[in-house]
């Protein structure tokens, strides 16, 4: 992942994938040549750092046979980003097993993740929303 454009040209680095498909971590270290004029990360780095993971960790827990994408997404900027910023995103199997059952007969799933993007002194930057469709590929 930390060779995929989108990532590696916004500076956000994947620092954590659990093997079971649970977490994902990724982090942004705001650098001179990457904020904005105000020396804070940029809006769309921010939500770079949360946008492809929640689908990416379904998939990896559902397996094959499922069609899982984004199919609405929010960002809430808080306080501005100027140093690393980490966030920090989980999919517990449980909430997976839900989306499984809600899947067989095959109906949609859509459901609702919320991530925070923090700084490394504590302070929450920012408050990213993903809704995720799922559904069993026919």
């Amino acid at each position: 992942m930390n060779i995929y454009p989108p990532l590696l040209g916004a500076g956000v680095r994947v620092t954590h994938i659990a093997d079971d498909w649970t977490r994902v971590e990724a982090t942004h270290k705001v650098r001179r040549w990457n904020r904005n004029p105000n020396r804070a990360a940029f809006g769309g780095t921010l939500y770079a750092m949360t946008d492809p993971f929640f689908g990416l960790m379904a998939r990896g827990q559902l397996g094959a046979g499922y069609r899982v994408w984004t199919s609405g997404a929010s960002i809430e900027f808080i306080a501005p980003g100027r140093e690393l910023v980490t966030a920090s995103m989980s999919l517990p199997l449980d909430e997976v097993a839900t989306i499984r059952a809600v899947t067989d007969d095959g109906s949609k799933s859509i459901t609702t993740h919320t991530t925070e993007i923090v700084s490394n002194t504590g302070v929450l930057v920012a408050r990213a929303t993903q809704q995720l469709y799922v559904r069993r590929a026919k």
